[in-house]
């Protein structure tokens, strides 16, 4: 079974980062949409399925609201930020999770 599933790390706060907007494309095609929850997470995968076609993927998280909200006053450096990876596997599990700071993010293929 193959999927697709991400996190958000507030990582100058060192907490999970909720209610951050998350969608998931291929090919241009929104295949899904949702918020992060208390702990960072989606509530289900990005996507699930028997296998996930191979090809490229992009996770696009709707940053400027959360960043906004973190530290009023200041005016957001990032707005959005797309996370573009390839699927080779298609039974593979995909975790992509972003580390999110107010001025610089890093990502990695986690397990």
């Amino acid at each position: 079974m193959g999927r697709i599933s991400t996190h958000v790390l507030d990582i100058a706060r060192g907490a999970p980062a909720a209610g951050i907007a998350v969608e998931l494309r291929a090919a241009g095609e929104l295949l899904h949409a949702c918020r992060t929850n208390s702990d960072g997470r989606t509530d289900a995968p990005m996507l699930i399925a028997e296998r996930i076609p191979a090809g490229p993927y992009e996770l696009v998280f709707h940053v400027e609201d959360y960043l906004r909200a973190e530290r009023p006053g200041q005016r957001p450096f990032y707005d959005r930020i797309t996370i573009r990876f390839v699927v080779s596997e298609e039974t593979g599990h995909y975790h992509v999770p972003l580390l999110l700071a107010a001025h610089g993010y890093s990502t990695y293929r986690g397990s």
